[in-house]
């Protein structure tokens, strides 16, 4: 008889194993184009989420889940679409993080997630036009939209005594919808904005660009660009004319290559990027180890992303965007016990016997209005060749 049992309990723990599902989950971000240096720790970060769960074998059952990456190009609208759907129709994915800039971000909403039916969650697409486009409840982000950073600027400058700037934007979605945002802000604020004027990434040589900023001047440049790109550029040719010795980096331009490529040249600048309070990024830094660069832009938004999307799946009880889709708001936010970073098997567990949870994460997550981050920033001031933290906000 007990041998009997023992073959039964294996013949059903081999049939539970067999029917354990396969997720698969893509990772959309630009692992080539102008913030390539970031996407690495956003997609480590996601990545890292996606291992925690499907290692607790906690979801829907014993599930595995696993990433499959796609490069957005950050700027190529048909090249994002493209990764998209080959993740959508070849590999089948079951949801999406990703993408990274807001435009691509965009492309990919319209043409590929909302026809598919499947789920986006992005960590960094800033537009505040994204907060209004036809979605079919399938899109939200762990990054707060950019009416809320051109706010944050203006705070920052005006606490600096800055009461007047020239802005240069890169010239798609992100650049424009931070510009506008910003100088609405800051003008209603009572400062100056001098000009606001586009430039084209791409390019090997900004003179013609910083010379009309100049011509308008002001006491600090606000640069909406690309670290790896015109951001980079404008900042270089501003220096090596004189036109400009401190700077206004928003979160496309933060990163450990800004640094790289300006050191002690940036000095006095300031700076602000999406971040979690330090006591959600210690915790944060404390999961990471030392894998990769926890406080790199982003990063802990992408950590996030990816848990939303399985939590949503566990209490929706399936993988099916469009079951799960309705639980993403639900696991964010109150009522429930709070889950922080490390702790998705537990919050797995409390939703596999029905109760509720409220997703702490890396981020302090708590989504609004259309599904989109609150936001919290960290503030920065450059000083002796590094990016120190001033504040959060």
């Amino acid at each position: 008889m007990k041998k009997l049992l023992m073959a039964t309990a294996a013949t059903a723990l081999m049939a539970g194993a067999a029917s354990a599902e396969d997720i698969k989950l893509g990772v959309i971000l630009g692992f080539t184009g102008p913030i390539e240096s970031l996407t690495p720790q956003m997609a480590a970060g996601a990545e890292l989420a996606i291992k925690e769960v499907s290692d607790s074998g906690k979801l829907l059952g014993g599930a595995t889940v696993t990433p499959v990456r796609g490069d957005s190009t950050c700027i190529d609208a048909a090249a994002a679409t493209a990764a998209a759907e080959r993740l959508i129709t070849s590999e089948g994915v079951k949801g999406i993080i990703g993408a990274d800039c807001s435009g691509v971000t965009g492309a990919i909403l319209s043409n590929v997630a909302v026809p598919n039916g499947v789920v986006m969650i992005s960590p960094s697409a800033t537009s505040p036009a994204l907060s209004t486009a036809e979605d079919n409840g399938l899109f939200f982000r762990t990054a707060p939209s950019d009416a809320r950073q051109g706010a944050v600027i203006t705070e920052i400058l005006v606490d600096l005594g800055v009461k007047e700037v020239a802005v240069t934007y890169t010239n798609n979605d992100y650049g424009k919808g931070l510009a506008d945002s910003f100088q609405a802000a800051f003008e209603a604020a009572g400062g100056s904005v001098t000009i606001n004027a586009a430039h084209e990434d791409g390019k090997a040589d900004y003179s013609a660009e910083v010379g009309a900023l100049a011509a308008a001047g002001g006491e600090r440049l606000v640069v909406a660009g690309y670290v790896d790109q015109g951001g980079s550029g404008v900042v270089r040719a501003a220096l090596d004319s004189g036109a400009f010795d401190t700077f206004h980096f928003p979160d496309g331009m933060i990163s450990s290559a800004l640094l790289d490529n300006f050191g002690s040249e940036i000095d006095g600048s300031s700076g602000a990027h999406p971040s979690p309070s330090e006591e959600l990024a210690a915790a944060y830094a404390a999961l990471v180890g030392g894998a990769f660069d926890s406080t790199s832009p982003f990063t802990p938004e992408s950590y996030d992303a990816a848990a939303l999307i399985m939590l949503a799946m566990q209490a929706a009880g399936s993988s099916d965007p469009q079951a799960y889709k309705d639980k993403v708001m639900e696991v964010a936010n109150a009522p429930g016990e709070k889950i922080g970073v490390g702790e998705l098997a537990k919050g797995l567990e409390i939703l596999a016997a029905g109760g509720d949870i409220d997703l702490v994460g890396a981020t302090g997550v708590e989504l609004i209005g259309p599904g989109e981050a609150a936001g919290n920033y960290r503030e920065i001031n450059f000083d002796g060749g590094k990016d120190n933290t001033a504040r959060f906000r």
